[in-house]
């Protein structure tokens, strides 16, 4: 079973979220091979898109927003994630 990218295009950010932590601890605790692979893969992933989700809301609206959400200077972050 897939769930289309359109699909979850309709889910609000929040239960995007639910679902890739639901479907990453699934990975976990089936402890194989395959699914620590998976986590590997999405752990690289997820630094990427962090990249980008930065500088889209930094363009959008500010570094200042980006490092109230992380919990850094506004330097720190724009120093990680600017292009």
């Amino acid at each position: 079973m897939a769930i289309l990218g359109e699909d979850l295009d309709q889910l609000s950010s929040n239960d995007l979220g639910v679902l890739a932590r639901d479907a990453m601890s699934i990975l976990a605790l089936r402890g194989d091979p395959e699914a620590f692979s998976q986590l590997l893969t999405m752990n690289a992933h997820a630094g990427q898109c962090l990249g980008e989700g930065a500088r889209r809301l930094a363009a959008a609206e500010s570094w200042t927003q980006v490092a109230d959400l992380t919990g850094v200077s506004k330097q720190a972050v724009w120093s990680r994630w600017r292009v």
